[in-house]
């Protein structure tokens, strides 16, 4: 299969799609992007979380070493 041949069957199928409307599209997208902000704060939270606790144990093992 030839890249045209490829490139004209996904219009074919693209064409055939039914694509939602306006009024079901905009809130779907609305949800998606909270979402998606919502796990990205959570994210940046266990991360900060994760770079302090390791922070913590390496100064505790630091001081452990006697240097």
């Amino acid at each position: 299969m030839g890249v045209k041949s490829y490139a004209k069957g996904v219009v074919k199928e693209g064409k055939r799609v039914r694509w939602p409307k306006r009024d079901v599209l905009i809130p779907s997208i609305i949800v998606v992007i909270i979402i998606a902000a919502v796990a990205g704060l959570l994210l940046f939270a266990e991360d900060a979380a994760g770079a302090r606790l390791i922070s913590i144990l390496k100064d505790a093992f630091s001081n452990l070493g006697g240097k």
